[in-house]
Parts: C-alpha cells; sequence; structure tokens
C-alpha cells in the first residue's frame, strides 16, 4: 500500500455500518473495545449489538488499515487497549458522513424522506 499520507480517504468508501459505528465511537476521543461497544449500543438505541468478536475483528482490521491507533496501557493491574483515530481515520469518517448526507438528500428530492427527517 502506499504511505498512507497519500491514501485518499473516499478509496475506502463506502463504509460497513460496524466500521463507521466504530468511527462514530471515536470521535470523541479513546476508548477501549468494551466502551466501544457500549456507546454503539447506546448510539443506536440498541439496533446495533456487537458480540466481542465481531467488534475485535473490526477494530484489529481499521487498525491495520491505518484508520484507528491502538496502544496498551495498564489499568490497575490488567493491560487495556486504547483505540483512538489516526487522521485518517477522522477524514474518512467524514467522508463517510458526506456520502451518507449526500444520499439523505437524494431521497429528500424524490420525496422518500421528509424534510424534516
Amino acid at each position: 500500500m502506499a504511505a498512507r499520507s497519500s491514501v485518499s480517504p473516499d478509496s475506502f468508501l463506502p463504509l460497513t455500518a460496524v466500521s463507521f459505528e466504530i468511527l462514530l465511537a471515536l470521535a470523541e476521543g479513546g476508548r477501549h473495545g468494551y466502551d466501544i461497544m457500549l456507546e454503539i449500543e447506546r448510539r443506536t438505541g440498541g439496533r446495533l449489538s456487537l458480540n466481542p468478536g465481531t467488534l475485535y475483528r473490526a477494530l484489529d482490521r481499521l487498525v491495520e488499515q491505518g484508520l484507528l491507533d491502538a496502544a496498551f496501557h495498564r489499568v490497575g493491574e490488567e493491560r487495556r487497549r486504547l483505540f483512538s483515530l489516526s487522521p485518517l481515520g477522522s477524514a474518512v469518517a467524514a467522508a463517510e458522513a458526506g456520502r451518507l448526507a449526500d444520499q439523505v438528500r437524494a431521497a429528500r428530492a424524490v420525496r422518500l424522506l421528509k424534510r424534516g427527517a
């Protein structure tokens, strides 16, 4: 893969719902995996509930792609991974949000959604 700084955020689009929800959960700062899972459930009103295996596979993939940074740190006797958005991850999340906003505008234009929705 080319240097990540030269990779276009658009090349990652469209994101899966799970990937986008993870990026959204990290938009305001770093979290541990369990905190990410809880934030996704809270934000989606329980419509999306990830099992740990699905979550950690997605987190590992996003780290490998350069969209997330992960660092181990100690919490008492435990070592935990703290995940955070990388600069590329932040740009990809913004690009996906823009893509979805365009789709909502298109749905409104053909009257699938009302203006307030």
